[in-house]
């Protein structure tokens, strides 16, 4: 049975962490939808967060697939995700 992980990401636009997940080895199959090695992400740009005149992006990743694929996958896109005072 595959699993499911939901991971929202702030300040990082939808077309970057297409480009990240691609890079981790996954193939777009859409512009909200990549696949890789027993794992598919799907991407939802969600409300940005506002604080007083700030905007902050928001990006929710649906993370499914294998146990062992995605233990493989989440420390790398943590890693490429990291922003500093997050």
């Amino acid at each position: 049975m595959d699993e499911v992980t939901e991971v929202h990401i702030h300040a990082i636009p939808l077309w970057l962490l297409r480009e990240y997940l691609e890079e981790l080895g996954g193939r777009a199959q859409s512009e909200t939808e990549v696949a890789g090695d027993g794992w598919r992400a799907e991407l939802l740009k969600l409300p940005d967060r506002h604080i007083g005149s700030l905007r902050i992006g928001l990006v929710q990743v649906t993370l499914t697939g294998e146990a062992a694929a995605l233990a493989r996958l989440r420390p790398n896109l943590d890693r490429k995700t990291m922003r500093a005072g997050a």
